[in-house]
């Protein structure tokens, strides 16, 4: 197994470094990570998985540069509660330790890859919504298929890029650094290199928001205004102001649920953390599961055409199951026919 130096509050664990992480101490807590764990995560996977297949079975959603963001928050939900959840439970529940530091970081770089993205998708959907807002005549123009599928690309590489540097080498056990009190073999200064960075994503998130929200509420008073004449235009101008208060929703859930856990995690880079204030922070990295799990009921409510395409594939299958129901029995009918003849 491999071992560096470790902060002095977890320098009392001898052996296996691994253990000093595994805050967890009864079976009470340990069942309770597990049970919030498999239920956030599977409702999550589930939810999300819907999500993508409503906006890539529909021609019309997929084509739209708005949900194509949507559909990359949604993969990255996914993502992160499968690598989460299995390896925070087989962590934390199980206790398992018998893996090297490279499967670690491995694992911690898909969490915060995922989460990076889950970000950085929520701020291309923000500049989304403000040019469809501002410039409306220009949009389609500006914010073609190409470029948003290359935007994502980009996006995507570099939070993986950023979240695998400690398995490329910044670590505390290449480097011997102190490590941090959170995360086994990671570096103090990458963390907080990490946490600049996700805090910079979320200030260009709000900052881009409030934009957003201005351009629509001067919609909103113009539409007020103009009723008779808006047609058309005030329609497109009423599902852009729906759907910026939709995420203006979702981020403000996002930050609801990952505040105890950048809060803790910057206070452990300043700070000794007790024993307690750990396991507070294993139980409110759950939170990160239920933000992923509740972004895509916001979604079902607020956005009427997946609403509109979800209500298409539940009376899809319950004309399939119906029709499935009455087949035995148009059988057996026909078959007493038969026999009476």
């Amino acid at each position: 197994m491999d071992t560096c130096r470790i902060p002095e509050n977890t320098s009392k664990c001898s052996g296996n470094t691994m253990e000093c992480f595994m805050v967890l101490s009864t079976q009470a807590q340990k069942i309770s990570i597990g049970i919030l764990c498999g239920l956030f995560g599977t409702m999550c996977v589930f939810e999300n998985s819907l999500v993508l297949y409503l906006i890539f079975s529909s021609p019309g959603i997929r084509k739209k540069p708005s949900y194509l963001f949507i559909g990359s928050l949604a993969l990255a939900d996914i993502l992160a509660s499968i690598i989460f959840v299995c390896s925070f439970v087989n962590f934390h529940v199980f206790n398992e330790a018998g893996f090297s530091m490279e499967v670690f970081l491995l694992q911690l770089g898909g969490v915060n890859t995922s989460f990076s993205a889950s970000l950085s998708s929520l701020l291309l959907t923000a500049l989304d919504r403000y040019i469809s807002i501002s410039r409306p005549s220009e949009y389609k123009l500006l914010m073609t298929r190409k470029r948003a599928w290359t935007a994502l690309g980009v996006l995507w590489v570099t939070c993986a890029t950023i979240a695998y540097l400690p398995l490329l080498g910044w670590n505390c056990c290449v480097l011997d650094s102190a490590c941090s009190e959170l995360f086994p073999f990671v570096d103090d200064n990458y963390l907080s290199g990490w946490i600049f960075f996700i805090v910079v994503l979320l200030g260009c998130i709000v900052y881009a928001y409030a934009h957003v929200l201005w351009r629509a509420r001067q919609h909103v008073a113009y539409m007020e205004k103009h009723q008779a004449q808006a047609g058309k235009q005030n329609t497109r101008m009423r599902m852009d102001v729906m759907l910026a208060k939709t995420l203006v929703m979702v981020l403000a859930v996002l930050t609801l649920c990952w505040s105890p856990v950048l809060v803790l995690i910057i206070y452990s880079i300043f700070a000794r953390l007790s024993d307690r204030l750990r396991k507070v922070f294993a139980f409110c990295s759950t939170l990160c599961l239920l933000n992923s799990m509740v972004n895509p009921i916001i979604y079902a409510l607020r956005s009427k055409e997946l609403f509109s395409s979800l209500r298409r594939v539940f009376s899809h299958f319950r004309r399939q199951l119906k029709a499935s129901e009455e087949s035995p029995e148009a059988e057996s009918t026909h078959k007493s026919s038969v026999i009476e003849t």
